[in-house]
């Protein structure tokens, strides 16, 4: 994606589901050049802005993921995230306690948390 003069074009969507009900959403666009995708998370509710204005890029190597954590409730359930290949990422928890969550193969490994890959559930609604 590197070098790349990005033409993004709107890809498709993810809903997040709960209990059958959309709490939220990702939103995904792909550079019609590179093919790269950009994502952003759409919680429902929450009117503010995001932290990052434009097209999020990922770093070469990551891939972009909803990192789900079964022991909240609600739309704190679930963040989306870039996640390498293996390493660490971290996660508020419940309590607003911080955890480092291990990574392996791009999947998040620990207990009570799970996660899935954007790129696989674009234009799918995903029960969490």
């Amino acid at each position: 994606m590197e070098g790349c003069d990005h033409r993004p074009v709107y890809y498709g969507v993810i809903n997040v589901n709960d209990s059958g009900r959309t709490i939220g959403s990702v939103d995904v666009w792909r550079c019609a050049a590179c093919k790269g995708l950009f994502c952003e998370e759409k919680q429902l509710g929450i009117e503010e802005l995001a932290d990052k204005v434009g097209m999020p890029s990922i770093e070469p190597g990551s891939r972009w993921a909803v990192a789900v954590c079964r022991l909240q409730k609600g739309r704190d359930r679930w963040r989306l995230v870039k996640l390498k290949e293996s390493g660490r990422v971290r996660h508020e928890c419940a309590g607003g306690r911080e955890v480092h969550l291990d990574v392996e193969g791009h999947e998040v490994r620990g207990d009570g948390h799970w996660s899935f890959l954007v790129d696989e559930h674009v234009n799918k609604a995903v029960e969490i």
